[in-house]
């Protein structure tokens, strides 16, 4: 009888726990979708190698007023890539792929200064490769008067590279594209029936498929952004707009899945109990940085976007479109995605927060959840004099000079000037050798109206970057408005 009791008190205590945290994930999601303004969102949290959590919030589809459901099928735009990261991944395994190997041992007729890069380097976007979305209409992504893959391809192979090979970090579909043809070559066989076979399959999705705009797609929730411009016209107060977009078929390796959170919650189990990778030293080594030509590890791991490898806690994942992320804690067993319909509502900012309501010391373990959740209790004007504090008594505190100017840029587009201008600033007191910050800095004291100070910025940025050519155009302009 006492043990059934203490059973029966364990169930309880269980089920309370639960009741709480879906209670606190529910606060973090409204008070985002709010300040946001958010239509619709879905997420998922596993735990342990299950499905703890499930919801559907909002509307996905505003024009009818549908409700989000659990079968509701978003964009998740360059999430793509993990895909494609573990297709890759796969050829590996079974010897047909190596990642130190050059492009060219796959691919014919290549220029002599693409044959060199490495898959390593695509993986990690470091190959210099100039980026197809040039070529393609920049506010639909129609591929416009080149009309087919065959003078696209031609006409990226006569384009110079951006870099030399490995010297630098720079995002495009390119790299992914060109994966694609490596993986089309060798199975034989399209790049889409490869992962419905060798990933959907496996994971058993049911909801996950590729298509854009023009595609007819099932309990699928558009695309929103809130825009300040309509037929070239600034209008006085941003309204909310239907995105349309198209991934041609040949380029979806980079962008062209959608899918539920669920379905991504199912793929990242499948994944992790090594159904898609039999060996976990394939599973570390994709989740590991590549290196630089001078040896520095690279921002990315290998098809990953997001890499928080830090000492506690450490994080691997991906965002896309600025509206869909996901973020796997390996060492913690848990894993967390949210996926929303507003381009531009960059979850990527909370996720770590709905992270910490299972694990309380994650939100400490990353600087920027922990910075942000402190300054909005004190203010953003504080940020400076918190972090000082915070890295007296915390030697683990130790902000990230991309991951500050990404969040700030993100905060620009929710209006948020005053947030970001301190974000800014502080980038600038922590990292005051890059000329990076001091030109992103001058960028907001542009927009909120400190010409004289912007000035002084885009003059240090230059001072360290002689060869900021933005820097010295906008300097121009500012000094020289008649020009």
């Amino acid at each position: 009888m006492k043990i059934y009791l203490l059973i029966v008190s364990l169930l309880i205590s269980l089920s309370s726990f639960a009741q709480n945290v879906s209670s606190a994930v529910d606060e973090i999601i409204h008070r985002e979708m709010k300040t946001r303004r958010i239509p619709g969102a879905q997420i998922a949290v596993v735990q342990n190698g299950k499905i703890v959590l499930s919801k559907s919030y909002g509307v996905a589809n505003i024009q009818d007023q549908v409700a989000v459901k659990s079968n509701t099928i978003f964009p998740i735009n360059s999430n793509t890539k993990i895909f494609t990261g573990v297709a890759i991944m796969q050829l590996i395994e079974q010897g047909k792929v190596k990642l130190d190997a050059p492009v060219s041992t796959y691919l014919d007729n290549l220029p002599l200064e693409w044959q060199k890069i490495t898959v390593d380097q695509l993986l990690t976007h470091i190959s210099g490769l100039p980026d197809m979305l040039k070529l393609f209409d920049p506010v639909t992504g129609n591929i416009g008067p080149l009309k087919t893959e065959e003078a696209i391809f031609e006409k990226l192979k006569a384009t110079p590279l951006e870099f030399k090979t490995g010297e630098q970090f720079s995002y495009n579909q390119t790299n992914y594209y060109v994966l694609g043809k490596i993986i089309e070559k060798i199975t034989n066989k399209s790049f889409a029936d490869f992962f419905e076979e060798k990933q959907f399959k496996v994971a058993r999705l049911k909801h996950t498929l590729f298509g854009d705009s023009r595609d007819v797609i099932p309990h699928y929730a558009p695309s929103y952004s809130y825009r300040t411009f309509f037929d070239g016209k600034k209008i006085n107060q941003d309204r909310l707009a239907t995105n349309y977009y198209e991934f041609p078929d040949f380029s979806r390796t980079s962008a062209g899945l959608n899918s539920t959170s669920e379905d991504m919650a199912n793929w990242i189990i499948a994944l992790q109990n090594g159904k898609l990778l039999q060996k976990p030293s394939t599973l570390d080594m994709m989740w590991s940085p590549g290196k630089f030509n001078n040896g520095t590890p690279t921002d990315w791991t290998r098809g990953w976007g997001i890499a928080k490898l830090r000492k506690n806690h450490k994080a691997v994942g991906m965002s896309g479109g600025n509206r869909s992320v996901l973020l796997i804690y390996p060492d913690d067993h848990l894993a967390v995605i949210v996926l929303t319909n507003l381009g531009g509502s960059s979850p990527e900012d909370f996720i770590e927060e709905i992270a910490g309501c299972y694990i309380p010391n994650i939100i400490k373990a990353d600087p920027l959840t922990y910075l942000r959740k402190n300054l909005q209790k004190i203010g953003f004007e504080n940020a400076i004099d918190f972090v000082k504090k915070e890295k007296a008594q915390n030697p683990d505190f130790n902000p990230k000079e991309f991951e500050l100017n990404n969040w700030a840029y993100r905060m620009l587009t929710t209006n948020q000037k005053k947030e970001a201008l301190n974000i800014f600033k502080l980038n600038v007191y922590l990292f005051p050798d890059s000329w990076n910050v001091y030109d992103s800095y001058g960028e907001i004291l542009l927009k909120t109206g400190d010409t004289n100070k912007a000035i002084e910025m885009y003059k240090k940025s230059i001072d360290l970057n002689p060869d900021n050519e933005n820097g010295k155009k906008i300097l121009e302009q500012i000094q020289n408005p008649k020009n």
